[in-house]
């Protein structure tokens, strides 16, 4: 199996005076269906080249889903330094990068794209058109993509019009705005996605 580094979503219990980094565990067994094993690195900003120096083998880096964006509302800056200090050190040494939903927000906005609230995206089923194919897909997001950055295409859209696959166009950044990983049955084009991005062959 592949290595990937992934970040994590930041939980608090108010009850515990707590901040907890957190990944649901369907992650890691979506994961292990692409034949990757998840590094989960803690939103610690100035620890995360640490992990990259220390797992050069490692195929890439996920941004996993959960926690708004701090420029839009959200409660973990944190989160934002982690994953902004990731994207950064995975570009610097050739690696890729996913986005899950909150994932891709990330990339997107910090490449000049912008977010949109949208309508209907939280807790549903729906369409997204992209690549010849239609499929229906998980959504749970108030986030959407507006527009994509310089250098990015859409792959994918919504009946709305809202991005929900994207990449860059140098293959160097992905984003999906469904969550693959709360899927009962994991679907083959997910599964078919990450494998292509950190070239699993087995």
């Amino acid at each position: 199996m592949k290595l990937v580094l992934v970040s994590q979503r930041v939980d608090f219990l108010a009850e515990r005076g707590e901040r907890r980094d957190a990944l649901d565990q369907r992650l890691a067994n979506f994961l292990a269906e692409c034949g990757l094993l998840p590094i989960p690195v803690p939103n610690r900003r100035e620890d995360v080249r640490k992990y990259f120096d220390e797992l050069p083998q490692a195929a890439g880096v996920v941004l996993s889903g959960g926690n708004d964006l701090n420029d839009y509302g959200g409660d973990a800056p944190e989160r934002d330094r982690t994953e902004a200090r990731m994207q950064q050190e995975a570009m610097s040494r050739g690696m890729p990068v996913v986005g899950i939903c909150r994932g891709m927000q990330f990339l997107i906005h910090a490449d000049g794209g912008e977010l949109c609230l949208v309508d209907g995206h939280v807790g549903a089923m729906h369409p997204v058109l992209g690549d010849g194919v239609k499929r229906s897909v998980n959504s749970f997001h108030r986030w959407g993509v507006k527009a994509c950055p310089r250098g990015w295409e859409v792959a994918a859209v919504a009946q709305d019009g809202s991005v929900e696959y994207a990449r860059r166009r140098d293959a160097s950044l992905w984003g999906v705005m469904w969550h693959p990983e709360r899927e009962s049955v994991f679907a083959i084009e997910d599964i078919a996605l990450f494998k292509d991005v950190f070239s699993v062959t087995a």
